[in-house]
């Protein structure tokens, strides 16, 4: 009898161990990404996460544990290389033969380019209309918009370049010195860019994993109905203070302001990577004074002193803005926490 049950019992390990080794090991760039993933994930595998939250993923230094996820990967997930340029060598070398999948560059995702200048139009996003819209939009360069922006908002633009050509040259110094592509990454602050990419995820897992395709796009779908709620959330939360008007820290929001409609009135940087020159900070404290903006949001990771600066004189309020979700737990909770953090602070700051 008991040499019946060490048989049973070296039997389930071993299966244990063979559905363990079945399960793809994936490796996920920032915490945000690596929610959806993992909601994805759940019940069959957990992800690793390569930046850990409270790190600026601009620029990071991998631990050895977060090396050898890369190494033992077969897939790996990120924004892509507008986001973080230093990554890009890294896959190459530690895990050549990982499946990769830049969710930047994916079908059906929201691409916008970068903001220019320091004020942002009232109604900068107003023309992206439909989702169809929008990407007819981004294909065609934005040039439409750029064009109603200068129209709209009075040549601010216009004169902007005019009157200040030295800090014009020295965000786009910062700009490309911060090595961003074409397109500004923060696309995971889009909840529609989040749904489309539940289902890539469960794509591209199924594929190295059929057992568990069921599993995967039974998460995806739940998934995205639990975003869909979300969004509904959001807009309640917004609605009543869309007459508010606010200055973020730096232009990390507009898909958030898109999908949305809730455009911010300009940004005090424009990278997380660099300082403000003064002239940009004079544009941000005039166009305070001139709106009356109710709301600027600092980010808890940097500079506040910027923040003090450009409220100094002024009847604002301020708040936090995160984009990371550095405080919350790792986990298939935290994308909608960061999305539903988003919209408290800023209506609260309002």
């Amino acid at each position: 009898m008991s040499r019946k049950l060490l048989t049973l019992s070296l039997a389930t390990t071993l299966m244990g161990g063979t559905a363990h080794a079945d399960t793809p090991q994936v490796a996920v760039d920032i915490a945000p990404v690596h929610s959806l993933v993992a909601r994805v994930m759940d019940g069959v595998g957990k992800p690793d996460l390569i930046v850990q939250p409270g790190a600026s993923p601009h620029e990071y230094s991998l631990r050895p544990s977060e090396a050898a996820a890369l190494q033992n990967a077969d897939l790996v997930f990120w924004i892509g290389q507008d986001l973080t340029p230093w990554l890009t060598q890294t896959i190459e070398t530690l895990a050549p033969d990982a499946a990769v999948t830049a969710l930047l560059e994916t079908d059906g995702t929201i691409e916008l380019e970068f903001r220019e200048g320091a004020l942002f139009g009232a109604h900068d996003h107003n023309d992206h209309g439909t989702e169809d819209d929008q990407e007819d939009h981004a294909e065609e360069g934005h040039k439409a918009e750029d064009h109603d922006n200068h129209t709209k908002d009075g040549h601010e633009d216009h004169a902007k370049k005019e009157a200040g050509h030295d800090e014009h040259r020295e965000d786009e110094a910062s700009h490309e010195g911060h090595d961003h592509g074409a397109h500004d990454p923060h696309a995971w602050l889009s909840p529609k860019n989040a749904m489309t990419w539940l289902n890539v995820i469960a794509g591209q897992l199924s594929a190295a994993d059929p057992e568990n395709a069921g599993a995967y796009f039974a998460n995806a779908t739940a998934g995205r109905t639990e975003i869909e709620a979300l969004i509904g959330e959001i807009t309640a939360t917004l609605d009543p203070v869309r007459d508010g008007q606010f200055i973020v820290f730096h232009d990390a929001y507009q898909y958030f302001e898109l999908d949305f409609d809730f455009p911010a009135s300009g940004a005090i940087s424009i990278s997380d990577a660099s300082d403000p020159s003064p002239a940009r900070i004079a544009e941000i404290q005039n166009r305070i004074a001139e709106q009356g903006i109710d709301c600027v949001l600092a980010e808890p990771q940097f500079n506040a002193s910027l923040v003090a600066t450009v409220l100094d004189g002024t009847e604002a309020k301020t708040g936090i803005l995160d984009p990371l979700g550095s405080d919350l737990e790792p986990g298939p909770a935290l994308y909608p926490q960061l999305i539903r953090n988003l919209s408290t602070a800023l209506a609260g700051c309002m």
